[in-house]
């Protein structure tokens, strides 16, 4: 009962956010990124610590920028509340695209799409934008700690058209289904992977990342078209798509896996120096660390491939590739 009060006092919240005009909700926004900045000292120290080794910055270099990132914070959640605002006919007056010509010449390729992408900017918005351009978007989510916040941002995700499947789950096999219909299915890429993931440089350490998009790129031969939504000044985003990645299949699975996997972490990398105060970098990215990186990348992508064999005869399929 507890957690239908908060679903129903999140959805009141975006009714009366929704109501108001888009200034009104960056300026309240910004405030509550500037309070949370202050109340959230795990966060923040967690964030600054991270973002001053990554990158090589002094203290007060990091803290001018983790205070823009919190700032932002704010911003993006009144934004997610702000959702039901957006519709196919208005969208672009708050998300601007930018080389849609590769998202359009890789889905006439025929072969689905592997969306790249990271807790950058407002990625709810990146979805959204996507979505109501018209394009065929699926993601496969992570489902948040309580159940009744995961229903509400279902919920405006399937409102802008976007189709749900959640990580770890049976879901996979349907996901894998919208990609054999040519759809474009979104992964998150940034979040530690635990045992599962594929253990790459990040940022100067190592950090177990998710072998999804690799797996999925080439199961599918599929392009891999990175996108991230960025905040512009004057307010909304740049939705920016960047030129398509393809799996270089050498015939060493294993290490053809891993290979992509660190040119796409490479490119995540490079997207977040550019825009360093709109990555979340209180994130516990580095938690998961391998006893033994050889063995254990090794046995991660084998057991990778292994369940991805193993979902393609669920679905009566032949070989992975």
């Amino acid at each position: 009962m507890a957690s239908n009060w908060q679903y129903h006092m999140f959805k009141s919240m975006s009714r009366l956010i929704s109501s108001l005009p888009y200034s009104w909700v960056l300026l309240i926004g910004k405030c509550l990124g500037r309070l949370y900045y202050h109340v959230a000292g795990r966060q923040r120290k967690r964030a600054l610590q991270q973002i001053c080794e990554g990158m090589s910055l002094t203290v007060a270099e990091g803290e001018q920028i983790i205070k823009s990132l919190f700032t932002k914070i704010g911003q993006t959640f009144l934004e997610i509340m702000y959702t039901p605002v957006l519709t196919p006919q208005n969208f672009e007056r708050y998300i601007t695209l930018e080389n849609r010509h590769y998202m359009d010449e890789a889905l006439a390729q025929g072969h689905g799409v592997v969306i790249l992408t990271a807790h950058v900017g407002n990625w709810e918005w990146l979805g959204a934008g996507l979505a109501l351009t018209g394009w065929p978007i699926t993601s496969v989510i992570k489902r948040q700690p309580n159940d009744q916040h995961t229903r509400l941002l279902n919920e405006y995700r399937e409102m802008v058209g976007m189709e749900i499947f959640a990580r770890g789950t049976t879901e996979l096999v349907a996901a894998a289904k919208a990609m054999k219909k040519g759809k474009a299915l979104g992964f998150l890429a940034d979040q530690d992977a635990g045992r599962s993931g594929i253990f790459v440089e990040f940022f100067g350490k190592t950090a177990s990342t998710p072998p999804g998009p690799a797996v999925f790129a080439k199961r599918f031969k599929a392009p891999v078209v990175p996108c991230f939504a960025v905040r512009k000044k004057e307010g909304g985003h740049r939705l920016l798509i960047y030129e398509p990645m393809y799996y270089q299949d050498t015939g060493n699975e294993a290490e053809d896996i891993k290979n992509f996997t660190i040119r796409m972490t490479n490119m995540l990398e490079d997207v977040i120096r550019t825009y360093p105060d709109e990555w979340l970098w209180f994130q516990k990215r580095w938690t998961t660390q391998p006893e033994n990186p050889a063995v254990d990348s090794l046995q991660a992508m084998t057991a990778t491939v292994a369940a991805g064999k193993a979902d393609n005869r669920r679905e009566g399929g032949g070989r992975l590739d």
